[in-house]
């Protein structure tokens, strides 16, 4: 039986986590492929619709970062 990879989505505001996460990167941090990062203008913009389409869609988790 293969290993359970949750399948993550990361929703990151462009100038708090996204530059953080293009910092780690910078500096040849990793983290796992299953995480797609999907940079938005704020996090304040997040809706519950999107979270909802998301879980819909068959991901595991939701991770908002601001």
């Amino acid at each position: 039986m293969p290993e359970f990879e949750p399948d993550i989505i990361a929703l990151v505001c462009t100038y708090c986590t996204y530059t953080a996460a293009d910092l780690a990167g910078s500096m040849r941090l990793q983290y796992p492929s299953t995480v797609k990062v999907v940079k938005l203008p704020c996090t304040g913009r997040v809706d519950l619709i999107h979270i909802l389409r998301a879980f819909e869609s068959g991901v595991d988790a939701i991770l908002v970062g601001g």
